[in-house]
């Protein structure tokens, strides 16, 4: 047996930086309330929010009610997403939407993450990048520094804890390969 054990009372994060003021992240997660996690249903209203707390926002992006966003800061939205009811964007570092990709309900992207074999359970964090056309499913989660390829599909209450190849369809927790995934006109 290891004879360490957990300390919380060493965990520090100074280290770490949201990228804006207190003032500025305390404005932010009113807007997120009011706005965002409430039903608030005006998706270009959501979209100049977005915009004017830093995000990058395409066109027709629609962000259903119940979505909770981290920092607006740090988040690229391209065309045509879709992001559903109760999503949850934890994005302590960048996370990328690609033009055409779907985040279903509940979905939870999770730029953060402690390390489990350090006493002080240190905070780590990763960018995410869901690529064009990509879907991560209802209630499925996307862990710190994985990439979901192109027209990838992460299915139903999967979670994905490595990046996923362009075309493929994952399920499981760790999510694997399950078939290619194919489109048709």
């Amino acid at each position: 047996m290891n004879k360490y054990r957990t300390d919380l009372s060493s965990y520090n994060n100074a280290w770490y930086s949201p990228g804006k003021s207190v003032f500025f992240r305390v404005l932010w997660y009113g807007t997120n309330m009011l706005f965002f996690k409430s039903f608030f249903p005006f998706y270009g209203i959501k979209r100049m929010l977005l915009r004017l707390f830093g995000a990058v926002v395409g066109n027709n992006v629609i962000i259903k009610p119940h979505v909770s966003i981290k920092y607006p800061w740090k988040l690229i939205i391209g065309n045509n997403v879709w992001i559903g009811e109760g999503v949850w964007i934890d994005n302590l570092a960048m996370v990328n939407l690609g033009d055409n990709s779907c985040l279903s309900q509940g979905a939870m992207l999770l730029c953060g993450n402690h390390n489990y074999k350090k006493r002080s359970f240190d905070l780590m964090v990763g960018n995410i990048s869901i690529e064009e056309g990509a879907w991560v499913g209802a209630r499925a989660t996307v862990c710190p520094g994985v990439k979901l390829g192109s027209h990838s599909l992460l299915t139903v209450g999967s979670v994905a804890t490595a990046n996923l190849e362009a075309y493929w369809i994952y399920q499981g927790n760790p999510a694997q390969k399950l078939k290619i995934r194919t489109i048709s006109a």
